[in-house]
This record gives structure tokens, sequence and C-alpha cells, in this order.
């Protein structure tokens, strides 16, 4: 299987889904729209990864390549080829398909619990999870669902967590990529930022992680062979 891969910021890891594709023995593409690289055509990928950022999904005059990755992910679902959106990359696929997104509305920050819908509880991707499960967070929009969107995840903060469009196109407004090791990652590379969004996240990380993570790991690792599958 071959996939393309969208960064959308200069720290960006796979994580989880990483680890899935490369069990699967996938060919892996990275493209950096933000660096100017040119983003694929769709033709030669048989999925697409969407992946997070710090700019909003509305910043067209920052980031200029953002109207044409909003068509890319809607061509690729249109074609029946599977995309995957975590946070910023779940706001561009609603985006893409019509929803409405808004901004600096709902800021979650840190591990949480998230909820399946009833439709999310039969859906071939969120059926391999418990019904309640624990992702990491880090954002501060949201969007609407899309008009004919399949709502699979909330929780009390954020009522769109997940969505699908057709067979298999995944919205995932959490960031389930997000392992033990990849918050680790994040929270060095970011340490002004994470203390001031969450005062004493510096000190309490660690805690956090040994109570939270191992459910977490094992939800994400689950999450990302299930989209994997489907490809």
């Amino acid at each position: 299987m071959r996939v393309a891969v969208i960064d959308n910021t200069e720290v960006s890891t796979l994580g989880q889904v990483g680890v899935a594709l490369r069990e699967a023995d996938a060919e892996i593409q990275v493209f950096r729209p933000w660096a100017g690289e040119a983003l694929p055509d769709g033709a030669y990928h048989d999925a697409l990864v969407v992946m997070g950022g710090e700019q909003n999904a509305l910043a067209d005059d920052t980031h200029p390549y953002l109207p044409e990755l909003a068509r890319l992910i809607r061509r690729m679902g249109q074609a029946d080829k599977a995309v995957l959106g975590l946070c910023l990359g779940a706001q561009m696929i609603a985006r893409a398909w019509g929803g409405k997104n808004h901004l600096g509305t709902v800021p979650e920050f840190g591990w949480t619990a998230i909820s399946r819908t009833e439709a999310g509880r039969g859906d071939p991707v969120l059926s391999v999870l418990p019904d309640e499960f624990f992702s990491f967070q880090w954002h501060k929009d949201s969007f609407d669902l899309p008009q004919g969107a399949m709502h699979l995840a909330r929780n009390a903060a954020t009522e769109s967590q997940s969505f699908r469009m057709g067979r298999a196109t995944y919205a995932m407004q959490f960031h389930f990529e997000a392992s033990r090791s990849v918050v680790d990652i994040w929270s060095r590379e970011f340490a002004a930022t994470t203390e001031r969004i969450r005062p004493g996240w510096t000190k309490d990380q660690p805690k956090l992680a040994a109570q939270f993570g191992p459910e977490a790991d094992a939800a994400g690792l689950a999450l990302a062979r299930a989209w994997v599958s489907i490809i």
C-alpha cells in the first residue's frame, strides 16, 4: 500500500499510526507543504494521513496550501481511498466536506476520556475500542459535522471528537497517534507553550503519563491498526 502523509508543522511524528503502517509494510511518503513542498495529486497513493499543526483550518492567509489540501482530502474520499485526519487534519476533513470550523472555542490539553456513540460501537475502526477510552488532546478549535457524516465519538468538552465520511474517511480530533514517547517529545520541544496552556505540566506529566498513558497507548495502537486494515 502507498500512503501519503501531510505534515503541517515542523515537529511532527506518526507515532502509533507509523507503527501500524510499518507493520503492514506500507510505502510512506511525507509531504511538507508548510515548507513549500507540493501536495500529491492523490492518484498514486492508496491512502492519505493529514497530521496536526499549530495553524487553524481556515488559516489560508498564512498557509496558502490549505484550500488545495481540502480539495485533495475530498478527492481521495470520493475515490473511496482511505483518509485519516488527526486534530488539524480532522478539522480539515470537516472543512473539505462542508462542515463549519469553530476557532478557539473548546480548548483541551492532556489525556482525556472519550466515549463512542452508538454508531461508533458498530464502526469498523472505532469498534476495536471500549465504550470509554483515553487519548491525548491538544486543540482549541472544533467543527460541526458535515452533512452525511457518521458521528463516532464525543466527550464532555467536544461533541465532535470523531466522524466518518463514506467508507474510509476518518476524522479524529484527538491525538490517538500520540504515545507516551510522542508526548515526551512534544513536552520537551514545546515546554514554554505547554506550561502556559497547563501550568505545572512539566512537573505533572510523568505522573499523568503513568496513570493514563498505558491505556491510551493501547487504544491508539488498536485504532491505528484498525484504520490501516481498511486501506
